[in-house]
């Protein structure tokens, strides 16, 4: 009859410790769905990155843009066929900063343009600093942009680079 005693007692027990466990799990994936919501979505990582840049239309941009010097790699302009049927546009080019200051934030537009030279699609990418943390005076950097979202039918002449945002130290 004791033995019969003691294995409920060890069943009460076991029980809970598992009421336990499960009670330490629901606290975690709160706790981890709380931090993950609080923390910054991409867009306000860039804009806070890019606040102090210059952007177009100010007198700055204009004469720090004409010193970076972005170049497309024709021997790297893939396209990829997705599972959809659509295509994406591997754009690759190099960067070079000529002129005399550090960069420490760069957003660049590629696209793809038609032999008519109008705009199909493009896609802003920061590339300073998430893929590099500066550009020094005289430094060249790669760059690689995937543009989604084309057609088979569609006309893919020529890639087209800009700069859209640019930081000095």
């Amino acid at each position: 009859m004791s033995s019969f005693l003691d294995g409920n007692n060890e069943k009460k027990s076991t029980s809970k410790i598992f009421l336990v466990g499960i009670l330490l799990a629901v606290i975690a994936v709160f706790g981890i769905g709380g931090w993950v919501y609080f923390l910054p979505t991409p867009e306000e990582t860039k804009a806070a990155i890019l606040e102090d840049a210059y952007r177009e239309g100010s007198p700055e941009f204009e004469n720090y843009t004409k010193e970076i010097i972005i170049t497309t790699d024709t021997g790297r302009l893939y396209e990829s066929y997705t599972g959809l049927g659509d295509i994406v546009m591997q754009v690759a080019g190099k960067i070079r900063n000529k002129g005399t200051r550090t960069i420490t934030g760069l957003e660049v537009s590629a696209g793809m343009v038609n032999t008519k030279n109008e705009l199909i699609k493009e896609k802003k990418v920061l590339v300073i600093p998430q893929n590099y943390p500066s550009l020094k005076p005289g430094e060249v950097i790669d760059v690689s942009v995937n543009i989604p979202g084309f057609n088979k039918d569609d006309d893919r002449a020529n890639a087209r680079w800009k700069v859209t945002a640019i930081k000095l130290d």
